[in-house]
């Protein structure tokens, strides 16, 4: 399965407007949290988990999807909501917790929903794949259209949730797929220290459904790869796991002083960007010339440049409405 020109034009638009858009909120997130560090100060209170090196999941995956499918992401969202279109605008200004978010600046980073393309996130490990796997129930009973993804990071794959969730999914043959995006390290503890089996896909034999490994953190092989399991999950043969090797190119969280990785690792990791990667392979196929895809980065910042504005520019929520939308 070959994407289309216009599909690799897409997906390099999408990585380079999410790293844009990490770069900007990076910058942004500081103001005022130097030279002493307070996580409560500037624009952007709170924790900030940047999804910097991650970019080719979310597009090799959603590249498949439309808006009519379900994701659900992690506390690390902002690769895969720009993927499945969340509008970049008001996930911007619901970072900066402003009235004119997607939630009306109540959920900020971790907690992004847009019922517009069916994405919502959680901060808590591993929250996603239960509603997945009831969304993907529902349009089972209901005979509609649309598949649930949802996306976890390697360390969620230890939590119960996970074989509950893969259990039903496959006793019921739900129009599923779950995305393990292993960057390696669940925190500040390595994988290798914390999961007895080196493969977490491999773990998809105990319940009967095809499990997959994708290396090298290349957008063209999980497009690939994404794409068989989404059609099966779309022909009603049920749910399959993917488990991805990718990168995470900044801390766990912003001020994460990155103590618990081994000395080199981190350069070693920036000179397999995936970005500058996947340049050189789209001008390397000849299909793409530089001149097209300076065009495709220039949009791609254009679009950032106009969500971080209208998200400085947004009001803040008022005080009236600190109790609306509140359920006792």
């Amino acid at each position: 399965m070959q994407p289309s020109k216009q599909t690799l034009a897409w997906m390099y638009e999408m990585m380079v407007t999410s790293r844009r858009f990490e770069n900007a909120i990076e910058k942004i997130y500081m103001e005022g949290k130097t030279p002493v560090f307070n996580m409560a100060n500037g624009p952007i209170p709170g924790e900030m988990h940047l999804s910097d090196g991650q970019e080719p999941v979310a597009v090799g995956v959603c590249a498949h999807l439309n808006p009519e499918d379900i994701v659900t992401a992690t506390h690390r969202p902002h690769h895969q909501a720009i993927a499945k279109g969340v509008n970049l605008k008001k996930m911007a200004a619901e970072i900066f917790g402003k009235s004119t978010g997607l939630s009306g600046g109540r959920g900020g980073h971790m907690h992004i929903f847009d019922p517009d393309v069916n994405f919502a996130c959680s901060g808590i490990i591993g929250q996603g794949m239960g509603p997945a796997a009831g969304a993907a129930l529902s349009r089972k009973i209901q005979g509609k259209p649309g598949v649930a993804v949802s996306f976890i990071g390697e360390g969620a794959a230890n939590q119960g949730a996970f074989h509950e969730t893969l259990n039903l999914a496959a006793v019921w043959k739900l129009p599923m797929v779950l995305v393990v995006e292993d960057n390696a390290w669940g925190i500040s503890v390595s994988k290798e220290a914390s999961t007895a089996i080196a493969r977490n896909a491999d773990r998809a034999a105990a319940y009967g459904i095809p499990g997959h490994y994708v290396s090298g953190n290349d957008p063209l092989k999980i497009y690939e790869v994404a794409g068989e399991a989404i059609a099966r999950a779309r022909a009603g043969d049920g749910p399959t796991l993917i488990e991805i090797e990718t990168y995470r190119l900044a801390g766990h969280f912003m001020g994460d002083a990155e103590g618990y990785r081994p000395e080199g690792e981190k350069d070693a990791l920036f000179e397999k960007d995936p970005i500058p990667a996947m340049r050189e392979t789209l001008l390397d196929g000849g299909s793409f010339t530089a001149d097209e895809l300076d065009t495709l980065e220039t949009k791609a910042q254009k679009a950032v440049d106009d969500a971080i504005s209208f998200a400085r520019e947004s009001a803040d929520p008022q005080p009236e409405d600190a109790l609306t939308a509140v359920f006792a």
